[in-house]
């Protein structure tokens, strides 16, 4: 990720911190996030600012999107 896009997530993460909702979803597990942002600070900034008053649902198991992909292939 190129530093000008950590900082503009920053920036959208910042302007709705108490005002809004977010629903953040990844596939990324939060520990990298540090090494995908590639700015500590800004990763400290954005973690900082939802952790603290979010709802984390980690998932885990067999993926859905395999499972109705495999469904509709024997059907055929």
């Amino acid at each position: 990720m190129v530093e000008d896009d950590a900082t503009n997530l920053f920036e959208i993460i910042e302007d709705r911190t108490e005002i809004n909702s977010t629903i953040i979803t990844s596939q990324l597990p939060v520990s990298e996030w540090y090494n995908y942002l590639n700015n500590n600070t800004i990763a400290d900034a954005i973690l900082d600012r939802i952790v603290h008053s979010s709802h984390r649902i980690e998932l885990s198991g067999p993926s859905m999107r395999k499972m109705k992909s495999s469904i509709k292939s024997d059907d055929y």
